[in-house]
């Protein structure tokens, strides 16, 4: 078994980390183009625990998201990237537009996002059922996917124009 694993076999993998006493930590989010931005964050929410979980939008409930465009990336090629870094010990797809099953499946200790109002995510009514915290980590933005996007579409836009 690698890192990326199903949602059926993550939830065997929770229990019996949580039987063990390891403290769990999760994270989500859709992953479509890595940077700077989500590396930072991958490594401050390991920070909270022993173990890391990241859940991540499937194409399908990217697409409802996002739109029809997104994701550029594959689910199974984001699973894999993600798995491949270091701080991160499994990585799930999820079907749904908001992470409230996968926090439901895992039981994190702590949930970890940014940016984010905590009353606001609905996934903290399910951390908070079974005795986890949500934290909130700020640190400044590096990169974020759509303004990656957006300097992409610029270049483009030069280069087609034969501008340098």
């Amino acid at each position: 078994m690698g890192k990326a694993v199903s949602l059926e076999e993550l939830k065997t993998i929770a229990d019996s980390l949580h039987a063990q006493g390891k403290r769990i930590v999760t994270t989500n989010g859709i992953f479509d183009l890595l940077h700077l931005g989500h590396i930072r964050m991958l490594e401050t929410a390991k920070q909270f625990g022993d173990i890391l979980v990241v859940g991540i939008n499937s194409d399908s409930s990217t697409k409802k998201l996002k739109g029809n465009l997104r994701p550029v990336i594959p689910q199974e090629q984001r699973a894999e990237m993600l798995a491949a870094i270091y701080c991160v010990d499994y990585v799930a797809i999820f079907e749904e537009t908001d992470p409230s099953k996968f926090c439901e499946i895992v039981k994190p200790n702590f949930h970890v996002k940014s940016e984010y109002e905590v009353e606001k995510m609905p996934e903290t009514p399910i951390v908070r059922k079974y005795g986890g915290e949500v934290k909130i980590v700020d640190f400044p933005r590096q990169a974020r996917t759509t303004d990656i996007f957006k300097k992409i579409q610029e270049i483009i836009k030069v280069e087609q124009n034969g501008a340098k």
